[in-house]
């Protein structure tokens, strides 16, 4: 016997799932609404990059003159100032062609004044024989006319004759040489003189040289990096350490060539570096685009020309000046990570720098040295030797 079952009944449709749906569709509209409105308005006004490092300016030391190192006064992590001593040559050797080049300048003091005192005794000279001339014209005046009354004898006139040609080749003779003494100092003082003035510049790079014993830094900033050590010899060009003026300090964001179309110079930029986080946020402008890829200016650029050719999106460095209060305040260090995000709303700005940038302008006065007092030195020296010839 079978028993028949009733029908299941039909599930009633719940009245509100359908405004739940609706409400749903409705926020997801409303978030593609926001989201294109948020792009319109801020994404697509803005470039973005991690792939952006911290770069400065690396001042490597080294020395003006060749010497042995005695001291090293600064050391790696360390502050220095500009105008600080870092290193100390031996002045030995300077002290020694400091020395030499004095008495140089002497020497050529004084053997320039046995030249005008030989020139002065060739002007006597020349007066001496024209005088001497003159005596002999007068004398065979006063006898060609006694010879036609016999006066006196046709070989007293031809002694008279004799000795006017006499006196004539020895006032050129005498006219020679006051012209060979007198070409080297013809129209110039002694103090004026082109060997005194070599001398006495020679005395001045030697006494600069000695000066120079004292290696001083350039800029203020921290010691990056030491390689020097106490008795080594240094020569000119030697790299002997590094400081990093950590006050000048920007930011090299690499953007993809795709994202170079709305960046332009002077626009604001935001920085974050890895070290802060997102707890500091450095204020800048973009100050330039690089003239190439990253690539182009490797130590291998790309060969492109071949035939296994894969297409690499290219990266174009476009530097970031930062604000060096906020430097001051939260320091960076070079080569660390940032992220920049380049405000592109203003586009009005050009693409490359067209003018040259005064503000970039690197100059330091560590270097300048008294040379007035080395000249002074050296005009002292001669007037010790040129005694009252001026």
């Amino acid at each position: 016997m079978t028993t028949e079952r009733a029908p299941a009944p039909t599930p009633t449709a719940d009245p509100k799932r359908k405004p739940i749906l609706l409400g749903i569709a409705a926020l997801f509209i409303l978030a593609g609404i926001g989201y294109a409105a948020y792009y319109t308005q801020v994404l697509s006004q803005r470039e973005q990059t991690d792939n952006a490092y911290v770069g400065g300016n690396t001042v490597t030391i080294t020395s003006q003159v060749n010497g042995s190192v005695t001291e090293i006064r600064a050391d790696e992590t360390q502050f220095v100032q500009a105008g600080q001593d870092l290193i100390k040559l031996d002045p030995a050797d300077a002290e020694v062609a400091l020395r030499q080049s004095e008495a140089k300048l002497g020497e050529t003091v004084r053997q320039l004044r046995q030249q005008y005192a030989n020139a002065d005794q060739a002007k006597s000279v020349l007066a001496q024989k024209n005088v001497d001339l003159q005596k002999a014209k007068d004398d065979l005046a006063r006898r060609a006319p006694l010879l036609a009354e016999q006066a006196v004898s046709a070989e007293d006139v031809d002694h008279a004759k004799q000795a006017v040609a006499s006196a004539q080749a020895s006032l050129e003779s005498a006219q020679k040489q006051y012209e060979s003494a007198d070409a080297g100092i013809d129209g110039v003082k002694l103090v004026d003189h082109p060997s005194v003035l070599a001398a006495k510049a020679n005395y001045a790079q030697a006494w600069l040289s000695a000066r120079r014993n004292a290696i001083v830094a350039p800029v203020s900033g921290q010691v990056a990096k030491r390689s020097v050590q106490v008795g080594a010899r240094v020569a000119p060009g030697n790299s002997l350490m590094s400081i990093v003026p950590l006050n000048q300090l920007w930011v090299d964001a690499n953007f993809k060539e795709s994202e170079l179309k709305n960046i332009r110079i002077g626009q604001p930029a935001k920085v974050e570096a890895d070290v802060y986080g997102s707890k500091v946020e450095y204020t800048g402008k973009v100050v330039g685009l690089s003239a190439g890829t990253g690539s182009a200016f490797s130590l291998l650029p790309a060969q492109n020309a071949t035939g296994n050719w894969i297409k690499v999106v290219q990266r174009v460095p476009v530097r970031i000046s930062l604000d060096p209060k906020q430097l001051g305040e939260h320091p960076l260090r070079i080569g660390l990570s940032t992220v920049v995000t380049v405000d592109t709303h203003d586009r009005n700005g050009p693409v490359l720098a067209s003018n040259p940038n005064k503000d970039s302008i690197i100059a330091t006065q560590a270097f300048n040295q008294p040379l007035a007092e080395a000249e002074a030195i050296a005009d002292g020296v001669i007037a010790k030797n040129a005694g009252n010839r001026k």
